[in-house]
């Protein structure tokens, strides 16, 4: 008789414990040691042509050894890291941005669409509360919108589209 009143306590806290709300992705590490993402190596040192043409220091700004990750990756795929920085929208790209907005643009799309997802994540989450061991519930929120690459790369060679840059066809 003693054994009931234990095991519906053991239940009670099991049933308590799956009840934390940590988000669709919980990307904290649980160990004591350290987060191997969050160093970046300087760039390599470089010495000047000339020392006496050197810019003048400017505290508090940036050195040609920081890192600039978006410019890096932007140079790391063939473009200019200098176009970053530019205002409006070059010459060379009038063209696509006038094909892609010829249906009209939403200016605060970005905004709508966070709204869109926020409503949507809350209806995903109704019911999702209670649960014994950890999941992953971004991949289940989004499991309808999500894209099968390998069926859509099938899907464009029938259609006769070349698809270059996947994996070649298996016999």
């Amino acid at each position: 008789m003693r054994a009931v009143p234990a095991v519906i306590f053991l239940a009670a806290v099991v049933a308590l414990s799956g009840c934390s709300n940590r988000g669709l992705m919980d990307l904290r590490s649980n160990s004591e040691g350290p987060d191997e993402f969050m160093i970046l190596p300087a760039k390599e040192l470089e010495q000047p042509a000339s020392y006496s043409a050197l810019p003048e220091p400017t505290p508090g700004g940036a050195n040609r050894t920081d890192q600039n990750p978006n410019a890096d990756a932007v140079i790391a795929l063939g473009g200019s890291g200098a176009a970053l920085n530019a205002q409006g929208i070059p010459a060379s790209d009038s063209a696509l941005v006038t094909q892609a907005s010829r249906h009209g643009v939403e200016p605060d799309i970005r905004t709508t669409l966070a709204e869109a997802d926020a409503q949507f994540r809350k209806r995903q989450a109704r019911g999702t509360r209670i649960r014994l061991f950890p999941v992953d519930r971004y991949e289940q929120a989004y499991r309808r919108s999500a894209l099968d690459p390998f069926a859509e790369t099938e899907r464009f060679r029938r259609a006769g589209f070349q698809t270059p840059s996947s994996p070649p066809v298996t016999p």
